[in-house]
């Protein structure tokens, strides 16, 4: 199997690790090979070798060796869809429970983005690849709620534009258990990824974010 290079220069003053945020940019199936290639030479910073926990700094040249990707076919499959809206440029979908937003790892097949090729059929951005076709942004498998996804390249960008310009609102409804002491109030505390479940968020010590 042949390798290719590619760059990618981080720009951010957030404090993260590479296989953290290699991890988040999703260019590969999982954290653990992230590690594996680091160890082995073909993850870099600014082309010198590096360790897992190695923290960014703005303007950081990453310089990664990846395996050239086999043809992936995603299929269209007619699962139902609760859409919100629809117009040429965008579809809100009401997403549920359980339901993963695109294919990832091993998982083919029953995500969202299965259900919206057979929707939408060609009218998808493809600015997402593959994988990704019209989606902007995410939820996770457990949570339920609207995903904007765009049907063509202009939405796909301004959608992100709008995301980045903080000119979208987002809301979350949570369920507590146990016994609060106030009806109402404000929870501030940085989170992380559960050191009892690492598909979980929770607060944690030590390197967390808002």
């Amino acid at each position: 199997m042949t390798e290719k290079e590619k760059n990618l220069i981080f720009k951010g003053e957030e404090k993260i690790r590479i296989d953290l945020y290699l991890t988040q940019k999703e260019i590969y199936p999982s954290r653990s090979q992230i590690r594996n290639l680091i160890a082995q030479g073909k993850i870099k910073v600014n082309n010198n070798p590096v360790k897992p926990s190695y923290i960014l700094k703005n303007g950081d040249v990453i310089d990664l060796v990846l395996p050239e990707n086999k043809e992936l076919e995603i299929k269209a499959e007619a699962i139902p869809l609760d859409i919100i809206y629809e117009d040429k440029y965008l579809v809100v979908v009401n997403k549920p429970a359980d339901m993963i937003v695109h294919p990832a790892g091993k998982i083919r097949s029953g995500t969202l983005v299965n259900a919206l090729l057979y929707h939408c059929q060609d009218s998808l951005s493809g600015i997402g690849g593959v994988i990704r076709p019209g989606i902007v942004h995410r939820l996770d498998k457990n949570t339920s709620g609207l995903i904007v996804t765009a049907k063509n390249d202009f939405a796909h960008l301004d959608l992100s534009r709008q995301i980045k310009d903080h000119q979208v609102t987002k809301k979350y409804i949570a369920l507590v258990h146990g016994s609060l002491k106030d009806d109402f109030g404000i929870i501030d505390a940085p989170i992380g990824r559960s050191l009892k479940n690492r598909e979980k968020m929770a607060v944690t010590e030590g390197k967390s974010r808002e």
